[in-house]
């Protein structure tokens, strides 16, 4: 009888136990009554300086999660996980929460400020603009040429196979949402996506969830060349590490808005709101952009120029979460990207 209460016990705990899965949590105390939950994808080293500039200002109390930005989707969509603020570099993941009635309206005068690219329907806030760029080591391109398109890069994998056979890395955009919305804006954007994947393929090309994970690849040696990280995290390791080249392409840029949401479950939306306030005027903060190394949104950069193409906020971007166009984008990737 004993050892059926206790299993039934662990069978109510493992219920109740949430599904999803944190990379990461830090507290931060303050001596006011507020307490700011955040879920993001970003990580602790490169928010931290925003959190204390933010605890400054407002004596709030803030626990910092981090989770990938699939996880941060089950947290809120499927689990209704309480929390005050979301921020996710996966742009179609938080219009999707917002355009299924996920995300709570919210306006003030920081927020009317924002360029009418940086926000949507009052629900969705921008806060930076971040470039996917190649990260290159660069001591193997010493003896090499430094790609700057896609073809010239297709070129080099295919002319030097010997030298970076399972030594080339990016997203595995089954579980990196930012993965999957660089790959799906690729296909958008070029023709030469899928014939790249398949290069890459053969070449049995090393799969991250992370680019903070790629960037210490190449900075190590284990990696020779890494596509499609997020440009801020690459430079923002540049200050101390060396032998890293950071390349952004010539025939096009995809430029990434990393958002913020406040969802319906928040326990906190008054605190949320003075965090997406501060989050909203981080240009007016030159010291605080160069010690996160986050590029802050700036009116006249989220227009298409030349090669620089942002990524819009909006319902476009859920095309490629229909469950049937994922499934046969992900079914192409998967045969390109792992071959037997």
């Amino acid at each position: 009888m004993r050892l059926a209460c206790l299993a039934l016990l662990l069978s109510v705990a493992a219920s109740l136990a949430p599904a999803f899965e944190l990379e990461e949590s830090r507290s931060y105390p303050a001596t006011g009554p507020g307490h700011l939950r955040i879920l993001s994808t970003a990580d602790v080293d490169v928010f931290e300086p925003i959190i204390h500039a933010f605890q400054a200002r407002h004596a709030v109390s803030i626990t910092y999660d981090v989770a990938s930005s699939a996880q941060v989707m089950i947290a809120l969509y499927d689990e209704g996980a309480e929390y005050d603020l979301a921020i996710s570099s996966a742009m179609d993941l938080q219009t999707k929460l917002a355009n299924d009635g996920l995300a709570q309206t919210y306006t003030s005068d920081a927020t009317a400020l924002l360029p009418p690219w940086a926000k949507w329907r009052d629900q969705i806030f921008a806060f930076t603009q971040e470039p996917a760029v190649l990260v290159l080591n660069a001591a193997a391109f010493e003896a090499l040429e430094v790609p700057t398109n896609r073809e010239g890069l297709i070129a080099l994998l295919r002319d030097h196979p010997e030298v970076f056979d399972g030594r080339i890395g990016t997203y595995d955009v089954r579980v990196s949402g930012a993965g999957y919305l660089f790959a799906t804006q690729d296909s958008r954007n070029t023709e030469s996506f899928w014939r790249m994947t398949e290069v890459m393929g053969r070449l049995n090309t090393q799969l991250f969830c992370c680019s903070s994970d790629m960037i210490n690849a190449v900075a190590s040696g284990r990696l020779l060349l890494a596509y499609n990280v997020l440009g801020s995290y690459a430079r923002a390791r540049l200050a101390d590490t060396p032998g890293v080249l950071v390349v952004e392409m010539d025939d096009f840029v995809s430029v990434m808005l990393r958002t913020a949401l406040i969802p319906q479950t928040a326990k906190a939306p008054e605190a949320a709101g003075l965090m997406i306030d501060f989050l909203a005027n981080m240009r007016l903060r030159p010291e605080l952009v160069a010690q996160t190394g986050l590029p802050p949104v700036v009116s006249a950069s989220g227009e298409d120029k030349g090669v620089i193409r942002p990524i819009r906020l909006g319902p476009g971007l859920l095309v490629f979460l229909d469950r049937m166009r994922r499934d046969t984008f992900l079914r192409s990737w998967v045969s390109s990207i792992m071959q037997d």
